[in-house]
């Protein structure tokens, strides 16, 4: 093909696209409004908005550009349909995935307060025994040397037993016992503490207050020690006053005390502060060497 063949060609081109465009554009201002350039071109009449040709167009557009419903979204919404059926075991999967997968989902904060419920009553109960065990008592041996054995405390053991107070252990007598090997992990810009066992998420608590200044981030730590205030005295927990005292809970490096607090009383300084019972149930689930981390 000649160079001049080549060029009447392209200008032949040129004209028809040309006509076609200004057909396309007559159309749109003498019979019926058309989306996309052509109303950027010349805008749409107020009167002619609202016409059949445009309307179906602009619906196709919006269908288009409309955002698909979240990851996580999807997956609380069939949590939500299992919770319904029943299925407890698989919903619960389901919101964890929610909660671990997708923590920036709108459905998140809802996913963790559900999961963290769930498996609370499935910790704390003694006909669950996943991850807990039965501990024969032997001659010689005391509460004390039975929840340093499971790596637990004496709390713990009095809740799977259902024991209102510590009695007196006979050889042969049986304790469901539970290892405490969890995790806490604070993010003060969410107010958040958590509770997990190893990458498994337990049980999410609102920080109600922090009296101590994060400037910087901390390393990992480990709780120093738990104790209890009763009476202004401090009384440690195998005292029989540590059920119904003020729950403490000190740790290693910063030194950081983790506390409950009603919200009208003074707010104590130097502490990441909890609502009573929340600090209660950590207290119960918690043992003096468990890591710490802050993020």
């Amino acid at each position: 093909m000649s160079l001049w063949t080549f060029c009447k060609l392209a200008a032949a081109l040129c004209v028809i696209a040309v006509m076609s465009f200004t057909g396309l554009l007559a159309y749109h201002v003498a019979v019926s409004p058309l989306p996309g350039i052509f109303a950027q071109i010349i805008p749409v009449p107020a009167h002619l908005r609202d016409s059949p040709a445009l309307t179906q167009a602009s619906k196709k557009t919006g269908a288009a550009q409309a955002p698909d419903i979240d990851p996580g979204e999807k997956t609380f919404q069939k949590a939500h349909e299992l919770l319904a059926l029943g299925k407890l075991p698989e919903a619960r999967e389901k919101l964890t995935t929610v909660v671990q997968v997708f923590p920036s989902s709108a459905s998140a904060p809802t996913a963790r307060r559900i999961a963290g419920e769930m498996n609370l009553d499935e910790l704390l109960s003694p006909s669950h025994m996943d991850g807990k065990q039965i501990h024969v008592v032997k001659r010689g041996d005391s509460y004390l040397s039975i929840a340093a054995q499971y790596k637990t405390t004496i709390d713990c053991i009095m809740c799977l037993n259902s024991m209102m107070e510590l009695h007196r252990i006979q050889p042969r007598d049986e304790l469901v016992v539970m290892p405490l090997d969890y995790r806490l992990l604070i993010e003060p810009r969410r107010n958040a503490l958590s509770l997990w066992d190893s990458g498994r998420f337990i049980r999410e608590y609102p920080i109600l207050a922090i009296g101590i200044s994060f400037a910087r981030p901390h390393p990992k730590t480990t709780i120093l020690n738990k104790s209890g205030e009763h009476d202004g005295h401090r009384v440690l927990p195998q005292a029989k006053e540590y059920r119904s005292s003020e729950k403490v809970i000190q740790l290693a490096k910063p030194s950081i005390q983790i506390r409950g607090w009603d919200g009208i009383g003074i707010q104590p300084a130097g502490a990441i502060l909890l609502s009573i019972q929340d600090i209660e149930e950590i207290t119960l689930l918690t043992r003096t060497g468990n890591e710490v981390e802050f993020r």
